[in-house]
């Protein structure tokens, strides 16, 4: 067990790495890849089930201790991304299909990584686990209603259809993994240090798959889509930075909202693409996982090594 928890530590270190060397692996050997595109929603369901496995009472602790840092980290997650990415779309005139992956990226919860990220940067952790829970447990209304507000100008979307599939991928998952820690506590306390394993390969095969499948598509729009991607997380962590030092939130708490806001739940938007959408508009998502997984670990380690 513990090589495990030793093997599952390293792999968490490491992510940045395996997302990129399995997403140029998945470019050029696209046929060892695609065959995981169809259980793409299974993986990110069982990283979901692992989320739960993690979360208690005290993570939302959080909404009665400081709800102001709470409904602003959530307000900025659900406004700043997505009217960015409306805005990026626009701006340059991406394809219906890519500009609709990007605003669904935008429009998704924030990712378990901004946690990490937020522990590394010396921010408020407590704030991070608790906006990240919180905007997780919204995404099924909320990611579809934003999507529709603004994807629709390039393509029909289905709000209805897209609530169903974030209720079975995300909620469902989620409920049960926190039912089976009330019921086993000891046992997943014992375990749950693996978890982070689980959850690299879950997001490394997403990401592999999905450029697996989108080969040509990259090849020939991968620079403009990655361009647009750097964009909107690089303008999610400064606008989201900005807006809590503004509210004149504290130095920590400006630094766990402005992660929370630039890092999403790739995986979620790779997932939803996939099932709504035509292949090329889990693209952007995937590149977003590519990217963020470079862009967060920086930014953590510059404000790590600031003091306050």
């Amino acid at each position: 067990m513990k090589l495990l928890e030793n093997i599952s530590r390293f792999a968490g270190n490491t992510c940045a790495f395996w997302v990129i060397l399995f997403a140029i692996l998945a470019f050029f050997i696209p046929d060892g890849f695609t065959w995981i595109a169809p259980h793409i929603s299974l993986l990110l369901g069982i990283i979901m089930f692992g989320m739960g496995l993690t979360l208690s009472l005290d993570d939302f602790k959080g909404m009665v201790k400081a709800p102001k840092s709470v409904f602003i980290g959530v307000l900025a997650q659900y406004s700043i991304m997505p009217l960015l990415a409306f805005g990026l779309a626009t701006l340059f005139q991406l394809p219906p299909e890519v500009a609709v992956g990007v605003i669904l990226v935008g429009c998704c919860p924030g990712g378990t990584a901004s946690n990490v990220m937020t522990f590394l940067a010396k921010g408020n952790t407590a704030l991070s686990v608790t906006i990240t829970a919180v905007s997780t447990i919204l995404a099924p209304v909320l990611t579809p209603t934003l999507t529709l507000l603004f994807a629709s100008k390039w393509l029909p979307v289905s709000a209805g259809d897209m609530f169903l599939s974030i209720v079975q991928i995300v909620l469902i998952p989620i409920v049960l993994g926190v039912v089976v820690r009330l019921l086993f506590q000891k046992q997943v306390d014992k375990s749950v240090k693996v978890l982070p394993l689980v959850s690299v390969v879950g997001i490394v095969a997403v990401a592999s798959a999905v450029v697996a499948v989108n080969k040509e598509s990259i090849a020939t729009t991968g620079l403009l889509i990655f361009s647009v991607v750097i964009l909107h997380n690089v303008l999610g962590l400064l606008v989201g930075y900005l807006l809590a030092k503004v509210l004149r939130l504290d130095f920590q708490n400006q630094k766990a909202i402005s992660i929370e806001v630039g890092m999403q739940n790739s995986g979620l938007g790779s997932a939803l693409a996939l099932a709504h959408f035509a292949p090329v508009a889990a693209v952007p998502s995937a590149l977003f996982s590519v990217w963020h997984n470079i862009s967060g670990p920086l930014l953590a380690t510059w404000w790590g090594k600031r003091s306050d």
